[in-house]
């Protein structure tokens, strides 16, 4: 298959486990979250898939979510592009924080307009917006290229950078990507046409 673009969320982390905001915090996968990135790994084998390169951002639980589904895939010395571009929103003050004691602390209405909205950034970190005006030009410069050139291409990432990605994949406006929630571990199938829209797309159940 040729001008495949599969994005894939990083398993569930040690801190996605704990309920913390974790942003650019190093932090590792927990056992299920390396569960969930190897049964992603499985599915895509599965349902045929081979890759020709993977990205990933600088961030421990994305390059080993990425390193285990290309184990289960038997690709394992797939060549890899890592660039802190595809790294997760920084959420500034509130990294290391537990999300239910930062709505006790800051008032819920405002931790939710930190989380969802797409322009304003929590205290010190990004908002959405300011997570896209960074990933989206690594991805134009770096990933697409590689996909128009016939190349079958995995990367894996975050919620919100692929969330930045997603909003311009599937044209959707910052209303609509406010909404929008990417389950861990869930391969998400793009085939681009030429011009950059997309030809197909499904989620592949891991």
């Amino acid at each position: 298959m040729q001008n495949v673009l599969v994005l894939v969320r990083h398993g569930e982390s040690e801190w996605n486990k704990l309920n913390l905001f974790t942003g650019w915090k190093d932090v590792d996968l927990s056992p299920a979250g390396i569960e969930e990135a190897r049964r992603a790994g499985n599915a895509l084998k599965a349902a045929g898939y081979r890759f020709d390169l993977a990205f990933t951002s600088g961030l421990k639980r994305a390059k080993r979510t990425l390193t285990l589904m290309l184990e289960e895939l038997g690709q394992p010395t797939l060549p890899i592009i890592e660039d802190t571009a595809l790294n997760e929103r920084d959420y500034g003050d509130l990294v290391g924080l537990n999300k239910d004691d930062a709505s006790a602390r800051f008032g819920e209405d405002q931790v939710q307009i930190w989380r969802r909205s797409y322009d304003i950034a929590p205290p010190g970190g990004e908002s959405l917006k300011d997570t896209a005006e960074r990933v989206l030009p690594y991805f134009e410069a770096r990933i697409v290229p590689e996909v128009f050139a016939g190349k079958s291409v995995l990367v894996s990432a975050h919620g919100n950078s692929l969330r930045a990605l997603v909003m311009r994949l599937d044209r959707l406006n910052p209303d609509e990507v406010t909404e929008l929630n990417l389950a861990t571990g869930m391969p998400m199938i793009y085939r681009l046409n030429q011009d950059g829209t997309v030809a197909e797309k499904r989620d592949l159940a891991a």
